[in-house]
């Protein structure tokens, strides 16, 4: 479920060991499956576990995860980095947003997963979004922008040379394009 580097387990067991004995770690999700969804990490005393919360045992240390989170936190991982900066606690939780989906799941479900846990955190530094309409019976993904992309004239470019590309190499021989139903002239802009 989680990985965590050698040097973030030892970073935790230097911070646990100025704890109360028996002290582990939390990792958790705040609002999971949402857009607004933060991880973090926080000491975990002894009486602070749940009978329903999930251990993962580590070096000198457990993992503590809530149920809730659990499924969110899917192929986390935690790592320490020193560079020139200094040094510190990177968590990178892809799942974090929007749950993971099975291979096997039906397409319409891993487009959306993909696009909540890849594009849509791509789209977001330019305060864009997209949401799928819906997927054609020839295989065309119709998709919906929204925000900073609502209007935007690099709408076409990042929907061809990035969200098609990336959407047809995840789904070869079940997608067969990718498609904007936006009205672009229609409504209010964040761009003109």
């Amino acid at each position: 479920m989680i990985t965590i580097s050698e040097a973030a387990q030892a970073h935790f067991v230097k911070l646990l060991d100025k704890q109360e004995k028996g002290t582990n770690i939390r990792v958790f999700v705040v609002n999971p499956g949402t857009p607004g969804a933060e991880c973090g990490v926080s000491y975990c005393p002894p009486d602070a576990v749940e009978e329903s919360d999930v251990r993962l045992p580590f070096n000198g240390f457990d993992a503590v995860v809530d149920t809730e989170s659990a499924p969110f936190l899917e192929e986390a991982e935690i790592d320490f980095v020193t560079d020139q900066m200094g040094s510190q606690l990177t968590l990178k939780a892809p799942n974090a947003k929007a749950r993971k989906v099975d291979n096997d799941a039906p397409l319409e479900e891993r487009i959306n997963y993909m696009i909540e846990a890849e594009i849509n955190p791509q789209l977001a530094g330019h305060g864009g979004k997209v949401m799928l309409v819906e997927v054609t019976k020839d295989g065309i993904a119709l998709l919906q922008f929204g925000g900073g992309c609502n209007g935007c004239s690099m709408v076409d470019v990042t929907l061809k040379d990035g969200i098609e590309k990336q959407m047809l190499a995840q789904f070869p021989g079940e997608l067969t394009a990718v498609k904007d139903a936006t009205e672009h002239q229609a409504g209010e802009h964040s761009y003109y």
